[in-house]
């Protein structure tokens, strides 16, 4: 090994750390877009704070807390009917580890059903239709071929709308009305005014989704950051759902009790020939 070579440093435009002088690897002063994290961020900054500096760089505006804080509280626990709660739910019955259960959920809850890759999507039209009636509709309409090659498979309805709704549920519309009244943009309002407009170009209800995508918009997040932010935070709800199926063992696994309490002798299994 050559001695005389310099250990590569980590260049981040997010972190800074300084050693302690008696230990290199241990973390004496941290730094997040400058600010010091231990000296002077912990106990006068929120979650929602340090999670806006890390996807930001900057703090928020009490404004802009107050919406994220609410996000965050509407998409905490999108309860046992989601599919990625569900497959978190499936792994904490089995008694799998505590990782197995959240990766369950992230990579069930990734794509493009009130998924993250979902929320990509509509915080990209967002971003190209802005407020303009017109161009939302085309888009909705008329979704442009990506320029890329992606994985991806084309979105099979538009994005932040339920392809299973019958009418706009009352979370949704909860949560469109109190996110519009907190938020420092006009995306929200423009989505609770219009909704019925873009509800019709889609032929289809607004979502949750729909409503985070505007949301993260209305914040400044581009698309990338508001995918991932969005697995995040919908990472609670799996987790304590996962602890709570743990508990109860596979007989009291949703939607399957029947089955398995019944006392009735099953039928016997046919096999054709």
């Amino acid at each position: 090994m050559d001695t005389d070579q310099k250990p590569q440093a980590i260049h981040s435009q997010i972190w800074r750390e300084d050693p302690e002088p008696d230990n290199p690897f241990a973390t004496r002063v941290a730094r997040c877009h400058g600010y010091d994290v231990y000296g002077e961020m912990l106990g006068n900054a929120r979650w929602v704070d340090m999670l806006h500096l890390l996807f930001q760089g900057d703090a928020p505006t009490p404004a802009a807390a107050g919406l994220l804080e609410a996000l965050a509280v509407a998409l905490a626990n999108p309860g046992p009917r989601d599919h990625s709660v569900h497959a978190a739910m499936c792994s904490g019955t089995c008694g799998s580890p505590a990782a197995a259960s959240l990766m369950a959920a992230l990579a069930v809850g990734a794509g493009s059903l009130s998924g993250g890759r979902e929320i990509f999507l509509a915080v990209q039209d967002w971003s190209d239709c802005g407020t303009d009636l017109e161009a939302w509709c085309n888009r909705i309409r008329h979704r442009p071929v990506p320029e890329k090659i992606t994985s991806w498979p084309a979105p099979e309805h538009p994005p932040g709308f339920d392809p299973h709704g019958v009418r706009t549920t009352l979370v949704v519309q909860q949560t469109l009305e109190v996110l519009a009244r907190l938020s420092p943009g006009d995306k929200l309002r423009w989505l609770r005014e219009h909704r019925a407009d873009l509800e019709g170009a889609a032929g289809l209800p607004l979502s949750l989704a729909g409503v985070a995508a505007a949301a993260f918009a209305d914040l400044g997040f581009p698309a990338e950051a508001a995918e991932m932010a969005y697995l995040m935070l919908r990472l609670p709800g799996a987790a304590a759902h996962a602890l709570e199926q743990w508990k109860f063992g596979h007989k009291k696994f949703p939607f399957y009790e029947n089955e398995f309490e019944t006392d009735r002798p099953s039928p016997a299994m046919e096999v054709e020939a």
